[in-house]
């Protein structure tokens, strides 16, 4: 299987990657396919695809903040079930997240990442690729060592129309044991920062933002 990487638009890859969120992902959650072209080229945003004989299917998008020395699992996105798919993304994911910390002289401190909660968000078929099923994913993260944070989460919906987005979980996975809580100043600075691309947040966004910034610490929890 090959881990590779997608920096614009024009990579045929990218036309099976795009297919494969809308196959798999609820519309609100899909950035529409010209609106790709920017994020691509962004240096800070790292979009991979698992190919198999030709054929994509896996990807992977996340990003790397020197400044806060965090990293931001956007999506994983698994499209059958039975190649190992979930293993080799998040093996290859951690290998590349590794080096850009080390570049960074910094050993990384942690991954943020949005977990659906399945007891929510039933509705939701996901393709019907089980490995992709809210139940299944959100027991392989657990194992995987992601917390929970623990503040009701609203995100605002990649349409840009103003919408709050719920049904998820903001999680976190502690790089060295013994984390139990995050300071909210670092969990504010990272959601301003990775939603400012889009201008038109929901009212339930900002109040979940000053409802945060009147604490000092959030406590991690098991999902």
């Amino acid at each position: 299987m090959e881990y590779h990487r997608i920096t614009n638009i024009q990579d045929p890859l990218f036309k099976q990657m795009h297919q494969l969120m809308q196959d798999v992902f609820p519309p609100e959650e899909v950035l529409e396919f010209d609106l790709w072209k920017e994020p691509l080229e962004d240096p800070g945003i790292r979009v991979f695809v698992a190919v198999h004989n030709g054929k994509v299917v896996g990807a992977t998008e996340y990003r790397y903040y020197e400044d806060f020395n965090v990293a931001m699992t956007d999506f994983t996105i698994i499209g059958q079930p039975g190649l190992g798919i979930g293993p080799f993304l998040a093996q290859k994911r951690s290998e590349d997240l590794t080096s850009l910390a080390e570049a960074n002289g910094k050993k990384l401190f942690g991954m943020f990442a949005e977990i659906y909660d399945p007891y929510r968000v039933e509705h939701y078929e996901f393709g019907g690729v089980k490995p992709m099923d809210p139940y299944v994913r959100r027991e392989v993260l657990a194992h995987l060592g992601y917390k929970r944070l623990d503040f009701p989460y609203v995100h605002p919906s990649w349409n840009n129309d103003g919408e709050a987005v719920e049904g998820l979980d903001l999680c976190f996975l502690p790089m060295e044991e013994g984390v139990n809580e995050l300071q909210t100043d670092l969990i504010v600075k990272f959601l301003k920062r990775y939603y400012s691309v889009l201008s038109n947040k929901p009212q339930a966004w900002y109040t979940m933002i000053e409802n945060l910034e009147a604490k000092e610490k959030v406590s991690l929890l098991p999902i």
